[in-house]
């Protein structure tokens, strides 16, 4: 018996939607790099891109857990001298591109290189209830169903 490989052209991708409405930022963003690199399926090859699209819909309305939206803050540098500057997690979602927080987070989660940046191409993030891939079938994944942890619980 011997091993067998995935070739790229062979694998059949599936297209999922995820509602990111009440679900927690990090785990949802593990659940998404998983099922975009393909270590969902039992033909899983790593130096092969086997996974599928992920179409993320309301991608301002994650939730997260303790203070982060005040405490985390996200850094970066001009490249000048003194120029290093810094957002809250609150600054980020009331921005115009709010949807970024969740494609870094996956991003963040993926290894660095080339496989990496052609997986993250299958990835659409978008702020609203609304998408451009109605033709494309899309399944509905409910990540709250797989663990009672994944979304924000209210507490009575």
């Amino acid at each position: 018996m011997g091993t067998s490989f995935v070739k790229t052209g062979k694998v059949e991708r599936k297209w999922i939607l995820i509602d990111a409405e009440g679900m927690i930022l990090g785990r949802m963003a593990v659940i998404i790099a998983n099922i975009l690199r393909g270590k969902n399926k039992p033909f899983f090859t790593p130096h092969v891109d086997c996974g599928d699209h992920v179409v993320v819909i309301n991608a301002n309305k994650v939730a997260f857990t303790g203070k982060k939206l005040d405490d985390k803050k996200y850094y970066w540098h001009s490249g000048y001298p003194g120029g290093i500057k810094n957002r809250t997690m609150r600054q980020l979602l009331e921005e115009p591109r709010s949807d970024r927080v969740v494609f870094n987070a996956v991003k963040r989660m993926m290894s660095k290189g080339p496989l990496s940046r052609d997986i993250l191409s299958k990835l659409r993030v978008y702020k609203g209830h609304s998408h451009p891939h109605e033709a494309q079938k899309l399944e509905a994944l409910d990540i709250s169903k797989l663990n009672n942890k994944n979304s924000r619980r209210v507490v009575s």
